[in-house]
């Protein structure tokens, strides 16, 4: 199976690798030198991609988990004949270059996920196997499996020490997703130190406890071996399943097996010493025909093969499904249905008070009878967070058509598994939380910004209107902590009406997350909001109850508080005080606008203003100015009937008008 030209072109991605790294005089070397034949074997015998159409959506996907080993990853692409030169290669780790630090999603060709902080490249993967899973269930069609791959990740023991990866692979073994291979790259070395040290666990009864079938492969440079032990993993369908392959880290250099070789350039001499070890002897980024002729048969025209033979059987799709086919394109290309917000509706003052998230949960509905493609769930509260679908199945290892993901008490795979569904493609997906517990899934909800994926997080119970649950459940500083993360849509909105164009943003957005904090307490649907929201939410603020005269001030409020600001308006005005109120839902919507609108809602003249919000006062004062003032929660909350620890924080209309008069007497 395996011959000499197949051992060098082993040889050749840790020589590229190592090559990027020294010239870089940054990066790390012992995982390309170890890892690099399971790699080839996998590549060359299994991975189904084709380099030419790289976003092919029925290639396999292949996760570099261990994302520290980005210089293997590139060297890979270059050979395979992926958009990545072998300039590109010898600017790896420089400013503006196509092979970054890390592996980084849309910014380098053949690159599946952003990944580097450990744990979350497995969790993307789960994820990735789990879109498969669903779209193959909704899509193909007797004769037709148009959506039929597999899903590879590459992990280290630092991705399986991270609580995430627990997380991420008990859902994968409990959804029993049989496309699903893992690589382990099991070299008893940490950055610290020996790994004994820290993670003396048994991988085999770990992952055979959460239902993984289980291999190992003794020696990691047995390409043969690795190549039987995939195939035999492709062979179990209703199991992921984790290979761990014992390799030696830096293998063949000079501190091979300790961890000296983890994370910085071994330096030419050693290079020179290693590369005498693999009787390799070709200049710095010089790629002998031989290794190259493998990636060209043995990856690429095998992939571009295996595209043409898929497109045949898609063009017949498209003949005789034609309204399916159409689907899944436009699936895949993100976009959405003609009409898709028809059963989005709005409603005026006179309609009943409710919870935005209950509100939410109508508008949910309403997009899932629209958009076939549009599914979520919840990390085990999807009563309280009305993340439920209604009239449809969950997904299950026997219903994967199910649109209501059972996510389980899982926050942070939870997030970086609906990532992973995003980079797979061909679905709109949601997931639902306690705000609070953003926390839990802060580091995820990053990667989706930095990775430009418009997955949509529900995050309800968004103040100390919580309650009884006390300070533990009463999020403070999280609005203002997301409002500071770069890419992400905060979306906090006052009213039903808002609640529905949150929604319809979300699910138009191309590259950017939305995180919409909603309310527990129920809220009353404000005059004119059923006017003025489409437009209103959509800029990010607007003025939703305008002064009587000419304004004298402004009250700039977002959820809950912004009925509170009417109120405060109102009893402002019986003191002979005029003052505008301003919804301001989404901050960063309402930066994006002109110069113009901007001194439309906040007019510099007016320079008394309050922000109204039961959260921290961080970054308030943008808006306010140095004049204004911030009424906000700066401390942690506390247990009490929710309305009575409202009223204790000082959150009615008096105390507000009060505080307002007291500023600016």
């Amino acid at each position: 199976m395996f011959n000499e030209k197949d051992q060098l072109a082993v040889n050749t991605i840790r020589a590229l690798s190592i090559e990027q790294i020294e010239r870089a005089n940054s990066g790390h070397p012992g995982l390309p030198l170890g890892a690099a034949p399971m790699a080839y074997a996998l590549w060359s015998d299994h991975l189904q991609v084709n380099p030419l159409v790289s976003d092919w959506m029925n290639r396999d996907r292949f996760v570099l988990s261990a994302g520290h080993g980005s210089a293997m990853l590139y060297s890979l692409l270059h050979l395979s004949g992926f958009d990545v030169s072998i300039e590109d290669l010898k600017d790896f780790r420089q400013l503006k270059s196509k092979t970054p630090g890390h592996p980084e999603y849309r910014h380098t060709d053949g690159v599946e996920a952003t990944t580097g902080p450990l744990g979350q490249g497995i969790a993307q993967a789960v994820g990735m196997a789990m879109a498969e899973a669903h779209l193959a269930a909704l899509y193909n069609r007797e004769g037709y499996p148009v959506i039929d791959h597999y899903t590879y990740t590459l992990v280290g023991d630092g991705d399986l020490m991270e609580g995430i990866s627990y997380e991420a692979c008990s859902f994968a073994g409990r959804q029993k997703l049989g496309k699903l291979i893992v690589l382990y790259d099991s070299n008893n070395i940490s950055l610290d130190g020996d790994l004994d040290q820290a993670f003396g666990e048994d991988i085999q009864q770990r992952f055979e406890s959460q239902n993984w079938h289980y291999q190992r492969v003794e020696d990691g440079n047995d390409l043969a071996a690795i190549a039987q032990a995939i195939s035999q993993a492709k062979a179990i369908k209703d199991q992921p399943s984790m290979i761990e392959v014992k390799t030696i880290i830096g293998y063949g250099s000079p501190q091979q097996g300790t961890s000296k070789v983890h994370g910085a350039p071994i330096g030419q001499e050693a290079w020179d010493h290693t590369k005498t070890n693999y009787q390799y002897s070709l200049g710095a980024f010089e790629v002998a025909p031989e290794a190259q002729e493998q990636f060209d048969t043995r990856v690429s025209q095998r992939g571009q093969q295996a595209y043409q033979e898929w497109k045949a059987l898609f063009d017949r799709y498209q003949a005789d499904y034609p309204e399916q086919a159409q689907e899944l394109e436009r699936a895949f290309a993100n976009e959405l249905p003609a009409g898709y917000d028809q059963g989005i509706t709005f409603q005026d003052e006179t309609a009943k008070a409710e919870a935005s998230r209950s509100s939410s949960g109508r508008a949910i509905n309403a997009l899932a009878s629209a958009i076939p493609y549009f599914w979520g769930g919840s990390a085990d509260l999807s009563g309280s967070n009305k993340t439920m679908i209604k009239d449809d199945q969950d997904f299950m290892p026997t219903t994967r058509q199910g649109r209501n993901i059972w996510f389980g008490v899982r926050e942070f795979a939870m997030a970086a598994m609906m990532n992973g569904a995003a980079l797979h493609g061909g679905n709109r997906i949601y997931g639902g939380t306690f705000f609070v517990f953003s926390d839990y899934l802060k580091a995820a909800i990053r990667l989706s910004a930095l990775s430009k994926l418009p997955v949509t997080y529900v995050l309800t119970h968004d103040s100390v209107a919580v309650g009884e649950d006390g300070p533990t459940h009463e999020p403070i500083e999280h609005l203002a902590a997301f409002r500071a993360m770069p890419n992400l849509n905060v979306i906090r909105p006052a009213d039903a009406n808002e609640t529905m164009v949150a929604w319809k943003l979300a699910v138009e957005s191309q590259e950017t997350p939305s995180l919409l904090a909603l309310s527990r307490q129920n809220l009353p649907v404000l005059a004119n909001s059923q006017s003025l929201v489409e437009e209103g939410v959509r800029k990010g603020a607007y003025i939703i109850s305008p002064a009587k005269q000419e304004a004298s001030g402004l009250l700039i409020a977002t959820g809950s508080e912004v009925a509170l600001a009417i109120e405060a308006q109102s009893l402002l005005s019986q003191e002979g005080v005029d003052v505008a109120v301003v919804s301001m839902p989404c901050q960063e919507l309402f930066d994006q606008q002109s110069k113009d609108y901007q001194e439309s809602i906040l007019p510099r003249g007016i320079n008394h203003r309050m922000s109204i919000e039961m959260g921290a006062s961080f970054g308030w004062h943008k808006y306010v100015g140095l004049e204004g003032v911030t009424y906000a929660i700066d401390r942690f909350g506390q247990s009490g009937p929710g309305q009575v620890v409202v009223e204790d924080f000082g959150f009615t209309a008096s105390q507000i008008a009060q505080a307002y008069l007291k500023a600016f007497a």
